[in-house]
């Protein structure tokens, strides 16, 4: 049994990086209302390490009002190719403005321009509507960098559960379970 699950999950993650051929770093992101309604979406893990698993997303999308009015969340990786899942639980918190901006700043020109241009999840009339939009983004900034829309904002997940899943033959599966515990953390094991 290790005692750090952010060390196991480096390993893991190593090996997923090496092993799945299309985004390893893709997550499910499972939030919910005040009233408790849930909705999930797959988002892509652009930070990770003992201070949470960070992901970038326009603060006024269904996931962003979500987790404006309900700072819990869940997190699954599922790593076909390794036969093993983790799923993480915890609060949120929003990453700073200064983290954000550098964050934005690697995102390709492309993709910097579609924040502008996006009311993400809100409804579209025409995709013509949007790509409008972006050609408008795309002489907005021609001839300067793109600055990182104000509601574009980072989410931190802060664990308080890790939970470790490999597959084993006749469904026998291992799970381990890191709890959050003080400044430390316990482990232990859950049936299949």
């Amino acid at each position: 049994m290790a005692d750090d699950p952010f060390a196991l999950f480096n390993a893991w993650f190593a090996e997923a990086k090496a092993a799945e051929r299309n985004d390893p770093n893709a997550m499910a992101l499972a939030t919910a209302t005040p009233e408790g309604v849930p909705s999930v979406r797959m988002v892509l893990l652009k930070g990770h390490g003992p201070q949470g698993f960070t992901f970038y997303t326009h603060a006024d999308s269904r996931k962003g009002e979500e987790l404006a009015a309900n700072p819990n969340a869940a997190l699954l990786f599922h790593w076909k190719a390794l036969r093993r899942q983790v799923r993480i639980e915890g609060s949120v918190e929003e990453v700073s403005a200064a983290e954000a901006d550098v964050y934005f700043a690697t995102r390709s020109r492309d993709s910097q321009l579609g924040a502008w241009a996006s009311d993400q999840s809100r409804p579209l009339d025409s995709r013509a509507t949007f790509e409008t939009r972006y050609a408008e983004m795309t002489d907005w900034f021609a001839g300067q960098d793109v600055t990182r829309p104000p509601r574009w904002a980072g989410f931190r997940v802060v664990p308080q559960q890790i939970e470790f899943w490999t597959d084993r033959a006749h469904r026998l599966h291992e799970r381990r379970l890191f709890t959050k515990a003080g400044d430390g953390w316990t482990e232990g094991l859950l049936y299949p």
